[in-house]
């Protein structure tokens, strides 16, 4: 069974750990999220894809979330020394990673290159494609005006309040190479319990790929990143709220319900059922909160048995 997974960040990088104990990692091709793509000390950074190969090469900080297990962070206390911005952390070892991604796209070469270069050089056995190799961007609109998602959510913490989300750049994107086919000729597409406005949304900005997945012959199954009417994590509900959708699983349902065709609620929902066959979306309810290894492969083998189902 050869599955293809949208993902962002923390959420996606737990579920596809899951999920590649499950099934072989080579049978799993995942597209990542660009959108939180940004530009500390002039380096490029791919927080979510960076999150992503990390977890799936085995080294990632899993007590943060994100970064390089057991890292340290000299240069960072270095620069706020010379007076430099250091809100968004980065770790020595983690900024191997991006001094060589930003050495090769200067010199030509496409994300989708160098992410594929990372994977192998860390030994994430999994297919990785970014969504897009063009620039796309998420920004927020503030009471304080337009910030980039990491501005928003790092350095505000996202504590402000949203008033628009926007995909900068996204309609006149492509799809990276690969993507397209990734998801016409999968077994099944899995949507990771991710930010559906800010990990998800901006994949599916980009024009071709929400065209792909309503096109494939693939079984479409998405994972609720909301339970119990809120975010597992992060500012997602304050996001989906902004964008006009009910802050619960049966938001995630109608923001991809055009390509949709099971959801994974957690039991704590299961009451919203009704309300999803109503949609088209066939529920399939399970605990969905993985607060260790054992609750990741639970929930990847639960997803895996309602696709092969």
């Amino acid at each position: 069974m050869h599955i293809t997974a949208l993902a962002g960040g923390t959420g996606a990088a737990k579920f596809l750990r899951g999920l590649t104990t499950a099934i072989p990692p080579e049978q799993v091709t995942v597209i990542g999220n660009t959108g939180d793509d940004t530009l500390i000390w002039g380096l490029h950074i791919s927080p979510d894809l960076d999150t992503v190969t990390y977890a799936l090469a085995g080294i990632l900080d899993e007590t943060k979330g994100w970064g390089v297990r057991g890292d340290s962070f000299r240069c960072l206390a270095a620069m706020a020394a010379l007076g430099r911005d250091t809100w968004f952390n980065l770790g020595d070892r983690d900024l191997a990673t991006h001094l060589l991604r930003t050495e090769r796209l200067r010199a030509g070469e496409s994300l989708s290159k160098v992410t594929e270069a990372i994977r192998r050089a860390l030994g994430a056995r999994c297919r990785i494609l970014p969504a897009t190799d063009s620039f796309v961007r998420t920004r927020v609109l503030t009471p304080q005006g337009w910030l980039g998602f990491q501005e928003f959510f790092v350095r505000e913490k996202a504590l402000l309040d949203v008033l628009d989300v926007i995909y900068d750049g996204a309609d006149e994107a492509r799809p990276a190479p690969g993507v397209v086919e990734a998801i016409a000729e999968a077994r099944a597409v899995i949507v990771c319990p991710s930010n559906p406005i800010t990990s998800i949304g901006p994949i599916l900005a980009v024009p071709g790929i929400a065209e792909a997945l309503t096109a494939t012959r693939a079984k479409v199954v998405a994972i609720s990143p909301i339970v119990g009417g809120a975010p597992v994590s992060g500012p997602a509900g304050k996001l989906m709220a902004a964008k006009g959708l009910p802050v619960s699983a049966l938001g995630v349902a109608q923001l991809y319900s055009a390509w949709l065709d099971l959801l994974v609620l957690d039991t704590r929902d299961q009451a919203l059922a009704p309300e999803l066959l109503g949609l088209g979306v066939r529920p399939v309810v399970t605990d969905t909160i993985m607060t260790d290894r054992r609750r990741e492969v639970a929930l990847a083998r639960a997803v895996v048995e309602a696709l092969g189902s």
